[in-house]
């Protein structure tokens, strides 16, 4: 008989999932969503009772002209008690502009390899500490909420695997500015189950104060398998992607973030309590594909919940008639 200790009956266990689509996702995306339309899809977010929701990104415009409108954005929005509205930005005027724009908390990014990091931010480690040092200290100033993400901590797909240590090393530094949010990201879906127990349990061992969360890809199908495996180490917090939208410039050939609503949806089913609202959140990804002009990764958006049940054929009377004659 399963014990109700392990991971395969949640008993109630809160777990905060936390959408990163409206950015991680869009940001993606050929097609401009309006700004309208984005504004409308993270209050449907809002409503089906996310934590948090990464709303946008701070940066330039001619770098991701997709989330061009970020102000617009942050400041229409409708603010649900409860759920925390975040925004990435690169820095300190990205900061400053997320700042007047009235968000919650700030996402800040690196990776934990150095190739990676030079390849996506043009920057070696060392200075990308040293441009988000400051950006940490704009934030304490005002105080505004920060959260490091740490990209490629489950591999490089140019280096290879990247060493505990080297990604523990660089928490450290981070919680050393008085960071209290760290996000471990498997930027390339290169995650395995036994892996992300061990260095999750690492981190929440060595920071018991610090909100961890983690951030998979379902790159080669792992997704769900690598949330289960950092639940049962002792993780409580998870970035998904309405409809699985997203993915990485690095890793050709790649699929989007773990889908919001599967992840849901399983973990309902498990007996966790997500507090959220599922035929909400199945609905918004419902909405994208007319959105963005393509369809979307997510099973569960095309064939609804487990329960969703479908009518019997027209002639089932006649056939159970016949069937019962034999």
């Amino acid at each position: 008989m399963t014990s109700p200790n392990t991971v395969w009956q949640g008993a109630g266990r809160r777990i905060h999932m936390q959408e990163v689509g409206t950015r991680d996702g869009l940001q993606m995306e050929q097609a401009f969503v309006s700004t309208e339309d984005k504004i409308a899809l993270v209050n449907a977010l809002s409503n089906a009772g996310l934590s948090k929701i990464e709303v946008t990104s701070f940066t330039s415009p001619t770098a991701i002209p997709a989330l061009r409108d970020a102000e617009i954005v942050m400041r229409e929005i409708t603010r649900r008690p409860g759920t925390v509205y975040s925004a990435l930005v690169p820095n300190v005027r990205g900061a400053e502009r997320a700042i007047e724009a009235r968000t919650d908390e700030l996402n800040l990014v690196m990776s934990a390899s150095e190739t990676h990091n030079i390849a996506n931010l043009r920057m070696t480690r060392e200075q990308s500490f040293a441009s988000l040092a400051q950006v940490v200290a704009t934030a304490q100033a005002a105080k505004v909420a920060v959260n490091i993400s740490l990209s490629c901590v489950f591999g490089c797909p140019m280096e290879g695997d990247v060493a505990p240590a080297e990604v523990l090393g660089w928490v450290q530094r981070f919680t050393d500015l008085g960071v209290r949010g760290v996000t471990l990201c498997d930027t390339t879906g290169m995650a395995y189950p036994t892996q992300v127990a061990q260095l999750t349990a690492a981190a929440r061992a060595r920071w018991p104060g610090v909100d961890f969360t983690l951030h998979f890809h379902n790159t080669r199908g792992m997704g769900l398998a690598n949330v289960l495996a950092a639940i049962d180490a002792g993780a409580d917090r998870f970035d998904a992607s309405l409809g699985g939208l997203g993915g990485c410039p690095y890793a050709p050939g790649a699929s989007g973030n773990v889908c919001s609503e599967e992840i849901v949806h399983a973990l309902q089913l498990m007996g966790y309590d997500t507090g959220v609202d599922l035929g909400a959140l199945v609905a918004a990804a419902q909405r994208l594909p007319a959105l963005i002009g393509h369809d979307i990764p997510s099973q569960i958006a095309k064939a609804g919940p487990r329960l969703a049940l479908h009518p019997v054929p027209a002639d089932f009377e006649a056939i159970r008639t016949r069937a019962l004659a034999r």
